[in-house]
């Protein structure tokens, strides 16, 4: 790594998550604000090197975008880098337009130095998403190393996993140097977040046991996965699996205790069985959430999981058939009434478990219902089942049109109003097509000044 201190080049970078709004939109992720883990790494590692690095968190302390470009302009930065998604827990299904890191970038373009974009849409689609955007670069895949290496460096044209403008920022060729890059991530130091940040930290995601009494907060035992089930789109970032050691995870747990956090969702795609961390969380007054296969858990270890604090569970059954779940790739060795079994099992030590169905063509409704019903009777939580949207990056989409071109959200978004209408129950509005929703139309006067 640049020794900066020896070269002087240290630079100052403005790390943006934007003030959310979601009208209109498709996205069924959460509303609420989470902990930015990526941009939270990406200042470690930005520090570690040299670089002074600050994170405005627009929709954490709900900031206006004009207190959003106050507090950048405050900060005077050389480089200013804006998400796309709101969390790396909603990487996997972001938001499909760009219009609110769009008016993110629009607002601070004249204050903000070199701009770059992160997400899931330059990971996807960078071509696209850097001419939406108007940044000066895209980061293709998990961004934390690759900031560093564009901040070590003023010269981007040969920093891999970037795309960039060939001449003048949005009137030249794009090019696109390598592909989606993946962290090590397994040498990632725990974070640590000001108190500041914990106390507004209220909301406790995917957690129905209780009231919260006390801040939520959200962390990485993991990061990937080691299946490709068809729907999920994880193949240009968040895609291997790795495993952070658990003395690093505990002393990041450990931190957020002696904050006050007295629950935490584990963001991993997929949270696999790992007795010693779970040994390890039995000795903590933490209650925690997680994702799953209980297909992949054995008895004894769902028992453990349920002393480590566990409390929240959810599951991914998707299809009731083995034909069904064969055509979405689950790789499942289990039958439907053997995943019951364990649905069952985990209720017992785990208050509430979740088991997440998928709306697929050879599924019997009247089975479902009663399978349904069946869940119920034992407390499991089973959902009506949803329809897919082809995100992007899914091997789903893959399969329907190939590898995604520059107007891939557009035609995945087009292709799923027209098949269903509506996305999820949470939406209160009737969602709009990606043109409409990315016409930001002028900056608005006070932020352009």
């Amino acid at each position: 790594m640049t020794d900066l201190s020896m070269t002087g080049t240290s630079k100052r970078i403005a790390l943006v998550n934007p003030p959310w709004s979601f009208d209109g939109s498709i996205y069924f992720g959460c509303r609420e604000p989470h902990l930015p883990l990526e941009l939270g790494y990406a200042k470690a590692l930005l520090e570690r090197a040299g670089h002074r690095a600050e994170i405005i968190d627009g929709q954490l302390f709900g900031l206006t975008m004009d207190e959003v470009r106050e507090r950048v302009g405050a900060f005077a930065p050389d480089l200013t880098v804006v998400t796309t998604a709101p969390s790396y827990l909603f990487w996997r299904c972001a938001p499909p337009e760009l219009r609110v890191p769009m008016q993110t970038v629009a607002a601070l373009k004249d204050i903000g130095g070199r701009m770059i974009g992160i997400g899931p849409h330059g990971s996807t689609t960078p071509k696209a998403a850097l001419r939406k955007l108007g940044t000066e670069a895209v980061v293709m895949g998990e961004c934390e190393e690759v900031l560093v290496q564009l901040a070590d460096t003023d010269d981007w044209r040969d920093v891999r996993h970037v795309a960039t403008w060939d001449s003048t920022p949005g009137g030249g060729d794009i090019r696109v140097n390598g592909g989606p890059a993946a962290a090590t991530f397994t040498d990632l130091a725990p974070l640590m977040w000001p108190d500041e940040w914990i106390d507004r930290h209220s909301h406790h995601h995917h957690r129905f046991d209780g009231a919260p009494t006390g801040p939520g907060a959200v962390m990485e035992a993991s990061r990937g996965c080691p299946y490709s089930c068809t729907f999920c789109a994880k193949e240009n970032f968040r895609d291997g699996y790795r495993k952070r050691p658990v003395p690093v995870v505990m002393e990041e747990l450990d931190r957020l205790i002696a904050q006050g956090v007295e629950y935490v969702y584990f963001i991993d795609e997929i949270f696999l069985p790992n007795q010693p961390l779970l040994e390890a969380l039995v000795e903590r007054p933490i209650k925690f959430g997680i994702q799953t296969r209980l297909d992949l858990w054995k008895p004894p270890m769902i028992e453990l999981l349920g002393k480590a604090g566990c409390v929240s569970i959810e599951a991914g059954v998707e299809s009731l058939t083995v034909e069904g779940r064969a055509a979405l790739d689950k790789k499942c060795r289990m039958g439907t009434d053997e995943l019951s079994e364990r649905l069952i099992l985990a209720k017992k030590v785990v208050p509430f478990v979740q088991a997440n169905l998928i709306l697929s063509e050879g599924d019997d409704p009247a089975m479902i219902a009663e399978w349904r019903d069946e869940m119920r009777a034992h407390g499991v939580w089973a959902n009506d089942p949803v329809p897919l949207f082809p995100y992007p990056g899914s091997p789903d989409y893959r399969l329907r049109w190939g590898l995604p071109d520059d107007q891939a959200w557009e035609r995945a978004v087009d292709f799923y109003l027209t098949h269903h209408g509506h996305f999820c129950d949470i939406q209160d509005q009737e969602p709009k097509r990606l043109p409409e929703l990315e016409d930001i139309g002028p900056l608005p006067l006070k932020a352009a000044e």
